[in-house]
């Protein structure tokens, strides 16, 4: 899968480095593939400005190595975007004479 980048260098995602348990719980469940695992013991960031800054990664971390400030950055730039062309065209659409 081909990542997205955003941005560089607005993406929230912080990894506690000394807290990660190698668990790979991250890797299984991160869209963008901005994790690897390191010498097979700790993941790491790859990519910090392909995060999309959805916090699965923060939410599914069992011992809290990870944040990221959902709603923030361009993730949610996207996100607003794709909304409001959503509602800009859903509106068109009601405007436009029945045949």
């Amino acid at each position: 899968m081909k990542r997205l980048l955003y941005l560089k260098g607005v993406a929230t995602l912080r990894l506690e480095q000394e807290t990660c348990i190698g668990c790979g719980m991250c890797l299984t469940v991160c869209p963008q593939e901005v994790f690897v695992m390191a010498h097979g013991k700790k993941v790491r960031i790859s990519e910090q400005d392909a995060c999309m800054e959805c916090g699965a990664c923060m939410l599914n971390c069992p011992v809290g190595a990870l944040w990221v400030q959902s709603g923030v950055g361009c993730a949610q730039a996207v996100f607003n975007t794709m909304l409001v062309t959503i509602q800009l065209k859903a509106g068109n659409e009601q405007k436009q004479p029945k045949p």
